[in-house]
């Protein structure tokens, strides 16, 4: 090898071995073997010899390429490798160490009642069912025995939608999930017993109701049931619910188009301090019935044979009941603070009580 091609060489291992990052490797790999290298400008001069010359010449220039070659390769697969370890060794992660610390989520205590609601009901052989939240005016009104002239059917209680087409009748977003009763006996044989819980909407505002609110209803529909059975039904229920077995159950008359005889259910509590079971005041918390005849005939149900009760409740004033909650607007105003004391851990079992 020729003076100048050993220069070339050593310059080369040289700045090979004083290459500390890809960067200068890329540089000195460039400076030699690139476009305008200096073995390249090497090659270019064999345009210039003899074909005697270029013949020694051209071997010695090969052999030292491809010796460079290797040796350029080498050295970036070392700086490559070294560059990965101090990445490795930069990131490293102790994973036996203590994660840190998150706040936990809670459910939200709406969430919290159905589910405890399910537990109870479930209980006593209740399936939940579900529906839509934008129901026929057949299914929200008409099959519900709720004559046309209700307040409920008028636009300043209820939120109409415009037909799906034109000939079409009106849909409202549902007042109640009764709707979900009528489906369930349309489309399911007797017996039938069912709960619904599920979002519902009403032109209303204030403290104590709001535009969207939650309800659950149920229905019983089997031979032979009785108004006794829906005394039992709901007066264990109310006393799981509020953990007091000696909760104090009233049952008085009142009047819905979908049942009849129609009552007002009340537990017993206490006007001047809010205590529930003491007191004897009365306060208002669900209604219920005997599902009316006609209920039962625009269904397909022979009302000689069926017999059954249904009941709703709102889950919000449940709620507030059961934990002392003045207003019904702080379930929606998304309050961290006030999701963080309400809120109940995901991993705690829905409470029921111990004789169902």
């Amino acid at each position: 090898m020729s003076d100048d091609l050993e220069t070339l060489r050593e310059q080369t291992v040289q700045a090979l071995a004083a290459a500390t990052d890809q960067r200068e490797w890329d540089a000195v790999r460039v400076g030699t073997l690139g476009k305008s290298g200096k073995l390249t400008a090497l090659l270019k001069q064999l345009g210039r010899m003899t074909p005697d010359e270029r013949r020694t010449r051209g071997a010695a220039l090969n052999r030292l390429r491809d010796e460079l070659s290797r040796m350029v390769e080498a050295r970036g697969q070392e700086l490559e490798a070294a560059a990965l370890n101090a990445r490795l060794a930069a990131e490293r992660v102790d994973v036996t160490l203590p994660c840190a610390p998150e706040a936990d989520g809670a459910l939200h205590p709406i969430t919290r009642t159905i589910e405890e609601m399910a537990a109870i009901f479930g209980a006593m052989g209740f399936q939940i069912a579900e529906g839509p939240d934008i129901e026929s005016d057949w299914h929200n009104f008409s099959a519900l025995n709720t004559p046309a002239h209700h307040p409920a059917r008028t636009d300043q209680d209820t939120f109409y939608l415009p037909p799906e087409a034109e000939g079409q009748p009106e849909r409202v977003l549902r007042t109640q999930t009764s709707g979900v009763q009528i489906r369930t006996m349309l489309g399911h044989e007797p017996p039938i017993r069912i709960i619904a819980p599920g979002r519902t909407y009403r032109a209303d505002h204030d403290a104590t109701h709001s535009p969207m609110f939650h309800q659950c209803e149920g229905l019983v529909i089997e031979k032979g049931i009785t108004l006794g059975h829906l005394k039992g039904c709901l007066s264990d229920f109310l006393r799981a619910f509020f953990q007091m077995p000696e909760l104090p159950v009233r049952f008085r008359a009142s009047y819905f188009p979908f049942t009849e005889p129609s009552m007002e259910i009340d537990i017993g509590w206490s006007r001047k301090t809010g205590q529930i079971g003491a007191g004897d005041d009365w306060l208002e918390v669900l209604g219920a019935g005997m599902v009316h005849p006609r209920v039962l005939a625009n269904c397909g149900l022979d009302a000689r044979e069926w017999q059954g009760f249904a009941f709703g409740m709102g889950i919000e004033r449940l709620t507030m009941l059961r934990h002392g909650i003045p207003d019904l607007r702080s379930f929606y105003e998304s309050d961290v603070r006030w999701l963080r004391h309400y809120g109940t851990s995901p991993l705690s079992p829905a409470l029921l009580h111990e004789g169902l």
